[in-house]
């Protein structure tokens, strides 16, 4: 079994393996070749308890490669955590690899393709710490055909649903596994949290549009698919979505997908459908018939890292003054606490709906968002979310009426809506408590507002606990920002 010369004829011998023929059940034989392809798919490092060393544990992480338009492969990756990250942070998504002796298994099917992606191939690759090598390699410097293979879906690009076919069907599509092309409109910040047995987690969310929907949410909860979405372009990039998991919101009464282990995305596809879709997107810019990224996701989609200038409330309401009314958006850090929280009292002051279409704020007295007006009322919907307002303190001074709402309220208090409302109200004190007078790190967003009582409006990006030794290096060694 000779090395690829990527013309798809020797990957044959993988994936359609007639050398490998006469196997009849599962088994596995090593390949002293080189395997060399695109990465077009990759989940996060996981770990399972180790039945052979009870009390341990073994790690393991998954990838897709291609060398061909006709033949893609799973690969498998099993041993010690440190090999197994290490090897997993050395290359991502649209990566040139080459791997070599690699083992060659029989795949279970029926069992594998339930959580992993669709191949053509009756096999799978295996990687040993002992005897396999991964390297990475510019595909400039192996073979500039394997680039177009990352533009080419792995399912046929007229198999997929329209995202208003998914709206249209509704609820009878919850839990299906489908294909979807859409453009980008948005991409969120990633969202941090920890879950409760104590594990690291991360969200980002993703806005769809295409010629049917003009809003659709795709989530993404592994760190591998927030990188990839962190490189799209909104109003620019299409993706094709194969074996997406869609789902019926019901705290949002809407419909949204997920990527998920079998996932497969392909970004700007070479295809006669995104083509059409790419157009669609280009006459809709130049008409102006497209809200703005920000409008489409009313949260700040900030990159809180970039945020580095640290204030104080005096400063802030100095510099509101000398604007005369006029302060340019800004942005910055707090290192003071919250001081006053009613969220144990009138729920009317702590919840607010919203649009599930663009997210913003719908009349109370009318229920409906006078926002997405050309919308028919019948496909409108709203869901329960934070709109809180607190007060800001630190040494200095105090910021009344901020803004502590949807997401980042969530966060910052450590619970859904949903989980929010199940607690007794003596648990809402309790939890209130549990944030008061608390020293934290605070990121915010800061405009005048002449309609405001205060004359400005402060938006919390973040509300976070915050490292001692940082807050005291902050208020007593750096120059102030003014």
């Amino acid at each position: 079994m000779g090395p690829l010369d990527f013309s798809g004829v020797p990957f044959t011998g993988f994936c359609g393996a007639p050398a490998l023929a006469p196997l009849t059940r599962p088994s596995w034989c090593e390949v002293q070749q080189n395997v060399i392809g695109v990465v077009i798919g990759k989940t996060d490092v996981r770990s399972f308890p180790d039945r052979k060393n009870i009390g341990t544990e073994r790690y393991t992480f998954n990838f897709t490669i291609r060398d061909s338009p006709t033949y893609f492969i799973n690969v498998q990756s099993w041993g010690r955590e440190e090999y197994i990250r290490s090897l997993s942070e050395s290359f991502r998504v649209g990566d040139c690899v080459t791997i070599e002796n690699p083992l060659i298994q029989s795949k279970e099917a029926e069992r594998e393709e339930k959580f992993n992606p669709v191949t053509p191939s009756g096999y799978k690759l295996l990687l040993s710490e002992n005897h396999s090598v991964v390297k990475t390699s510019s595909c400039y410097d192996t073979d500039t055909r394997l680039l177009a293979l990352l533009h080419l879906p792995v399912k046929d690009p007229q198999d997929y649903y329209s995202l208003g076919d998914i709206v249209a069907n509704g609820q009878s599509l919850h839990g299906r596994v489908l294909n979807v092309l859409a453009a980008v409109m948005a991409v969120g910040e990633p969202k941090y949290f920890m879950t409760s047995d104590k594990r690291k987690g991360q969200r980002c969310e993703v806005k769809l549009y295409d010629e049917t929907e003009r809003s659709f949410p795709i989530v993404c909860w592994d760190n591998e698919s927030i990188q990839l979405a962190q490189s799209w372009i909104p109003q620019e990039t299409v993706i094709f979505a194969s074996d997406v998991r869609i789902n019926f919101d019901k705290f949002r009464n809407c419909m949204t997908a997920t990527v998920i282990s079998k996932t497969i995305i392909t970004t700007n596809p070479e295809t006669a459908e995104a083509n059409v879709l790419f157009s669609f997107i280009k006459d809709s810019a130049q008409a102006g018939a497209l809200p703005s990224p920000v409008k489409e996701l009313p949260n700040e989609t900030i990159n809180l890292e970039a945020v580095v200038d640290v204030y104080t409330v005096e400063q802030l309401k100095e510099k509101a003054l000398q604007s005369d009314g006029k302060l340019q958006p800004l942005h910055g850090i707090i290192y003071g606490y919250i001081s006053t929280l009613d969220i144990d009292e009138n729920m009317s002051r702590v919840l607010r709906n919203r649009c599930s279409i663009c997210r913003f704020i719908v009349n109370e007295v009318s229920n409906t968002c006078t926002f997405c007006s050309d919308v028919p009322p019948e496909a409108k919907s709203t869901f329960a979310s934070f709109d809180i307002l607190v007060d800001v303190t630190d040494h200095t001074g105090t910021l009344h009426s901020c803004y502590l709402s949807d997401c980042v309220a969530e966060e910052t208090l450590g619970c859904t809506v949903h989980e929010f409302l199940m607690l007794e109200e003596d648990q809402k004190t309790a939890l209130k408590w549990q944030l008061l007078l608390e020293r934290s790190k605070i990121y915010f967003k800061v405009t005048s507002s002449p309609n405001w009582r205060t004359g400005l409006k402060v938006n919390l990006l973040s509300c976070k606990l915050a490292d001692p030794i940082e807050a005291s290096q902050s208020l007593l060694g750096r120059d102030w920002n003014y």
